[in-house]
């Protein structure tokens, strides 16, 4: 194995390992949503005037996939929408009072998971967060040319992510 594959299968198993973890607690806590409802309820809790194409564009998703969500977490009372009252055209999305309960507990869960990784993370020197922010920064555009390859299709396979 090359060394590029062993750092691509070591960062693959940390994620993975990572989302397990996270996954017990959120299961258990959030066993009624989708993730992907948790991350669009998390978005829309972090930014003001959340609409179709800002999450879009955040989850690398169609506006049509986002709007099909944005129906089945309105069903689920976890957002709603709403005009600005001087833009009727754009609808926006606000998180309801269960909605902001929710977000409130995968905020609780973040920072216990963020508590729990803080020992090794304070063990890493300046140096090696900076060559791994390099290689991210790297790899990132690299996958994003690469999905700009495939053309317009590529995001439609996103949504299935």
């Amino acid at each position: 194995m090359s060394r590029g594959e062993q750092a691509l299968s070591g960062f693959w198993g940390i994620f993975n390992k990572i989302s397990w973890l996270d996954s017990v607690k959120m299961k258990d806590l959030l066993k009624d949503y989708y993730p992907s409802e948790i991350h669009c309820v998390d978005y829309i809790g972090k930014n003001a005037e959340s609409n179709v194409t800002k999450l879009a564009e955040s989850f690398n998703m169609t506006r049509s996939a986002i709007s099909k969500l944005a129906k089945k977490m309105v069903a689920k009372n976890l957002i709603e929408s709403y005009q600005a009252a001087d833009n009727k055209k754009e609808i926006y999305f606000r998180l309801t009072e269960h909605g902001q309960t929710v977000f409130e507990i995968h905020e609780k869960l973040h920072d216990e998971s963020h508590e729990r990784d803080r020992p090794i993370l304070e063990k890493i020197t300046e140096e090696q967060y900076d060559s791994m922010l390099v290689f991210a920064e790297i790899y990132n555009k690299h996958l994003d040319k690469e999905i700009e390859k495939l053309g317009i299709n590529a995001k439609k396979g996103l949504d299935k992510l």
